[in-house]
């Protein structure tokens, strides 16, 4: 594989999955991983991802609020108007974080009056934007890979919650794998944002679809809806379509 090649699928895998991990690519593209490492920096140093200990970060989900950085921002705005179908007047949801979930707190109708639950300080910003929402931010050690707050003070304040929808962007998600993750403190809070959700709702572009990551958070029969951005018949929703609703 040419050195372009290799580096326009690091490049669509950072934007799928918003980090990779040298490690990982090294298995996928097998190569070594001193010549992911090689790629990772040039790429950096072209402005094209975001250099971390062990890998690289989207430039999109570390400054979602340069538009031009979103990847697939029209597919998550159709899942954002798809979502808000969900949330009513008088309901207490909570919300995780991710360029997806900011599309949907921009979506939001001023006319809603809802109490919002959110571990991510950007999404919050966006929802304190509604003059109807009450907006409630759990508080715990901000991630700088990750841009929403974590640790044992964070679930330990969602282990005191009993929300009506939880709103979840995700990595990866297959039939057989159901929800996975690559960061453990992640996988840690999401399972705590989902144990206390009536019902839980994974956002996700269809691109994210039949991916699975090294480490899983909750089997597919956990999640009450899937919201993709693609209709909700098509044959490859069919296999998610027999467990959970589709959106």
């Amino acid at each position: 594989m040419l050195k372009e090649e290799r580096q326009a699928f690091i490049i669509h895998q950072i934007n799928l999955h918003n980090k990779v991990l040298s490690s990982d690519l090294s298995v996928q593209l097998n190569v070594s991983e001193d010549t992911i490492r090689r790629d990772l920096n040039e790429l950096a140093e072209n402005g094209k991802v975001l250099k971390v200990y062990g890998g690289a970060l989207s430039k999109s989900f570390q400054f979602p609020f340069q538009d031009g950085n979103v990847y697939a921002k029209e597919a998550k705005k159709e899942i954002a108007k798809k979502t808000s179908t969900l949330i009513s007047n008088g309901m207490t949801v909570l919300v995780g974080g991710g360029t997806t979930l900011i599309e949907l707190a921009r979506t939001i109708p001023d006319h809603l009056q809802c109490t919002f639950f959110t571990i991510s300080p950007l999404v919050a910003l966006e929802l304190a934007e509604k003059p109807n929402l009450e907006v409630i931010l759990v508080g715990g050690k901000l991630s700088r890979n990750t841009n929403i707050v974590s640790g044992a003070q964070v679930a330990n304040e969602l282990a005191d919650l009993k929300v009506d929808l939880c709103l979840l962007g995700t990595n990866s998600l297959s039939v057989e794998d159901g929800v996975t993750d690559s960061d453990w403190e992640v996988v840690q809070i999401k399972r705590a944002m989902i144990k206390c959700s009536k019902k839980v709702a994974i956002l996700s572009i269809a691109e994210k679809l039949n991916s699975v990551q090294k480490m899983k958070v909750v089997p597919l029969r956990d999640i009450s809806y899937l919201i993709t951005d693609i209709n909700p018949s098509d044959v490859s929703l069919k296999e998610f379509a027999n467990t959970i609703t589709i959106l």
